[in-house]
């Protein structure tokens, strides 16, 4: 599984070998160090929880979706937008003012 954050057009990639059992601090850390690189304090936002259902959300999407995604979808996070994309992939975006955009996406796995 991928996880690809967003800001101003450059990109982090994160693979999670296992949606079950990752690493949720360092995956977070990863992408908290990412926006501060951009000066922008991701921390507000919850990613430590945002991260994991997302995760959740696309999970075994290779047989076709979960009703989880579409359920994070239907409740949303916070002030993100989120949404589904056809073939499992979710995606949740935000301004983070001045014009810059955090976007989020998680791609399931296809073997």
């Amino acid at each position: 599984m991928d996880l690809d954050v967003s800001i101003n057009k450059e990109s982090l990639n994160i693979n999670i070998e296992n949606p079950h059992r990752f690493d949720v601090t360092q995956v977070t850390g990863r992408i908290l160090d990412f926006g501060k690189k951009f000066g922008v304090d991701l921390t507000p936002l919850q990613i430590e929880k945002l991260i994991p259902r997302m995760v959740r959300g696309v999970a075994g999407c290779e047989g076709g979706c979960p009703a989880d995604a579409k359920s994070l979808v239907r409740e949303g996070f916070g002030d993100f937008d989120i949404a589904y994309v056809e073939g499992g992939i979710l995606t949740a975006q935000q301004s983070l003012g001045n014009g810059t955009k955090l976007e989020v996406k998680i791609f399931p796995e296809f073997e």
